[in-house]
């Protein structure tokens, strides 16, 4: 059964008037604010705040930058976030799906890049929230992806991760579709592995063949990949996984397969072997709730060292994909919005949108109580996502004169384990770019800091 596009979603698909991309002003028009939503405070009236009441989630990859190309808007707009001492006036946290290198590394590319100080703790990757998973610390784990794995999973707080790599050197009879890596001479392992007891997905890998081949060893005989299959161990042993986009852009003209595509591949192969679906004890990264919590931590923290005295009402997501940054965001304000009306902040739920029974998460009992007393105490009100337009979104692109087929499963990027809702992708706001993101941001807002 069809369901009847929401206004704006059309909206997007067919752009303004006479063919005009939404987010193009109207002759003597505002640029920036989607039609219909709230008016700026200052076009409200009311005195300016000096204090944020606010937050900004920023997207990187096709918002700040495309690829190791800036994006021109982007360092105009954060002169806008700081002060004559390079004090950010409002908290702001950079959330990225990325998961290729540590936190300081990434702030040091950024402080290049923007022209403005950042920290390490302003910092989000896709794995960041593994922190809060001490059950899996002590456990013997395979990582996947690329970039420093072993650094990344030991700062994370991983004692015994394994890399693919080393998992291929101990048994070289297992990767065997590039002939040229084929091993002329056999000798025997001087150290045996210890069982491996979950698997962690960082990011996509370098040599597909090989990590879906080893993994696939891994799940199917337990944790002892040099044993034979045994398709009756299920479930599996935990898989935890970061970064579900599907897609993301660089400096190409189309975007890029992202993590997201591997993860379809793996699933596809074991759903294939074994006739059932892997399972996933954590995905984390955008649009997961649980990224979004601790994204929300952070901007606390930071509003909590500089004295704000103000609560943080309200996030605003800065992205440019629809099915991760807008979808995230949504689902997220839909979250804070029901904990409001219920009138206090429920125990963690970080499940998937979808309850797709055996598919559906229920992380709650995997993360450190610690943690989950930090994260429930959550704050804002609201967050609202703002979708740009120099990224994976592209208002100009064509669309099928049946805009109900836009909405069918086949379109939706998203992750198998997250339900399409046509509400969820939405944006609240679509703007050209991030500078125009945060202007729009302080008029809503009637900020003007000191």
């Amino acid at each position: 059964m069809r369901r009847a596009l929401p206004p704006l979603l059309r909206a997007l698909l067919r752009g303004g008037a006479a063919g005009r991309p939404p987010w193009l002003p109207a002759p003597g028009g505002l640029c920036g604010a989607a039609a219909g939503l709230t008016a700026p405070a200052a076009e409200r009236g009311g005195e300016l705040n000096i204090l944020p009441s606010f937050g900004f989630l920023f997207d990187i990859d096709g918002v700040l930058v495309r690829g190791k190309t800036p994006i021109p808007a982007a360092k105009t707009a954060f002169q806008k976030l700081v002060n004559s001492q390079g004090q950010f006036v409002v908290p702001v946290v950079f959330v990225t799906n990325a998961g290729n290198c540590l936190r300081q590394k990434k702030a040091d590319q950024l402080s290049h890049l923007l022209g403005v100080p950042i920290s390490q703790d302003q910092v989000m990757m896709s794995h960041s929230p593994l922190r809060m998973f001490k059950r899996y610390h002590e456990k013997c784990v395979l990582v996947s992806g690329q970039g420093p794995l072993l650094d990344i999973a030991r700062d994370l707080g991983f004692c015994q991760p394994i890399t693919i790599e080393t998992l291929r050197e101990k048994h070289p009879l297992l990767d065997v579709v590039d002939h040229d890596r084929r091993p002329n001479v056999l000798y025997p392992s001087a150290v045996e592995l210890p069982k491996i007891e979950a698997v962690v997905l960082f990011g996509e890998p370098v040599r597909w063949e090989t990590n879906l081949q080893l993994i696939i060893d891994v799940l199917l005989t337990s944790g002892y990949p040099g044993n034979p299959y045994h398709h009756e161990n299920y479930p599996h042993i935990p898989v935890l996984a970061c970064n579900m986009d599907l897609m993301w852009v660089a400096e190409a003209q189309s975007p890029r397969f992202g993590h997201g595509t591997f993860m379809v591949c793996l699933e596809n192969i074991y759903k294939k072997i074994t006739g059932k679906d892997l399972k996933y004890e954590a995905l984390v990264g955008k649009p997961s709730k649980l990224t979004y919590q601790y994204a929300e931590y952070l901007i606390r923290t930071q509003a909590a060292e500089r004295q704000w005295k103000q609560p943080i009402q309200t996030l605003y997501a800065v992205g440019d994909n629809i099915m991760t940054d807008v979808y995230g965001a949504n689902l997220y304000n839909r979250y804070l919005e029901e904990n409001s009306r219920k009138g206090s902040k429920s125990r963690i739920q970080a499940k998937v949108a979808s309850g797709r029974g055996s598919a559906a998460l229920s992380q709650d009992d995997e993360i450190d109580n610690s943690w989950e007393t930090e994260l429930a105490s959550a704050a804002a009100a609201h967050c609202r996502s703002v979708l740009v337009c120099t990224g994976v979104y592209n208002p100009h692109t064509e669309v099928p004169s049946d805009t109900s087929e836009s909405i069918t499963k086949m379109v939706f990027h998203g992750h198998r384990d997250f339900r399409f809702d046509p509400g969820l992708v939405e944006p609240d706001h679509i703007v050209p770019d991030v500078d125009a993101a945060v202007d729009l941001v302080f008029q809503l807002e009637n900020f003007a800091p000191n």
